[in-house]
């Protein structure tokens, strides 16, 4: 029999800028008496590591262009909070009342480029932006955990994405350390013997989801998930994995 488990800590802090997550992180194994073993899944929140490492952004201090302007027009927001999705922003896919659909700078298609204003917890006028370089959090994390406590696990940054064409949202990888994000069923054979030929398993997301469901979206306040069962191979990974090259993406 398999079994997959999730964990989440108790007690996990109010994070603000300049902390250090990977000793937050420690601490709360430590204070739950709870101990990683190999090939356990480690899955963090992306909103405690933008606020961590201070990728957090006060509208007060944004001057919008006249680009901003006319786009927040046109998706009725806050001009100021449109000039910060153009610049995290590497392309504009669609706009419509309420909602920009963008192309992040890192890569991947999410609403409003990632910038938030839920649970930034440093005023009305504070959004969140998505963290600078999630796959080497993920990693500084996953290696000071293998330094501590002996064991080689994989980390996962997490974020809540919409989908084009589903109702509601549902968590992702965005940064990825010490496991390869996708599985590759190519050339095995299913069930009954056929060889299967383009079956890839989006894992790193999956996990992704799986945490989200203990983490939630609104006051929880547990941004940390411990998965052991998960089946995934150890590897470097990375996000880039997981991005689809925009000449195989049929709705772009």
């Amino acid at each position: 029999m398999r079994t997959l488990t999730a964990w989440v800590p108790v007690g996990f802090p109010d994070v603000q800028p300049g902390d250090d997550i990977s000793s937050i992180v420690l601490d709360m194994f430590r204070f739950n008496d709870v101990a990683p073993e190999d090939h356990d899944v480690l899955i963090i929140a992306q909103k405690v590591v933008s606020k961590a490492e201070g990728s957090v952004v006060n509208l007060r201090e944004i001057t919008p262009t006249p680009e901003a302007k006319k786009l927040a027009a046109k998706a009725e927001k806050d001009p100021r909070l449109v000039q910060v999705i153009l610049d995290e922003a590497r392309a504009i896919l669609r706009v419509r009342p309420g909602l920009i659909i963008a192309e992040h700078k890192l890569g991947f298609v999410c609403a409003n480029a990632g910038v938030d204003h839920s649970n930034v917890g440093l005023g009305e006028d504070w959004v969140t932006v998505l963290p600078k370089n999630p796959d080497g959090f993920a990693e500084t994390v996953r290696s000071k955990m293998e330094e501590t406590f002996g064991v080689r696990v994989g980390v996962v940054i997490n974020d809540t994405h919409g989908r084009p064409f589903r109702e509601g949202a549902i968590g992702v990888a965005i940064g990825v350390a010490g496991l390869e994000p996708l599985f590759s069923y190519i050339g095995q054979p299913d069930l009954y013997g056929y060889i299967l030929r383009a079956s890839i398993e989006g894992v790193a997301d999956e996990l992704a989801s799986t945490a989200s469901l203990l983490q939630g979206q609104g006051a929880e306040g547990t941004p940390m998930v411990l998965i052991r069962g998960g089946r995934f191979k150890p590897g470097i990974g990375s996000l880039v994995e997981l991005l689809r090259e925009p000449k195989k993406d049929m709705f772009r």
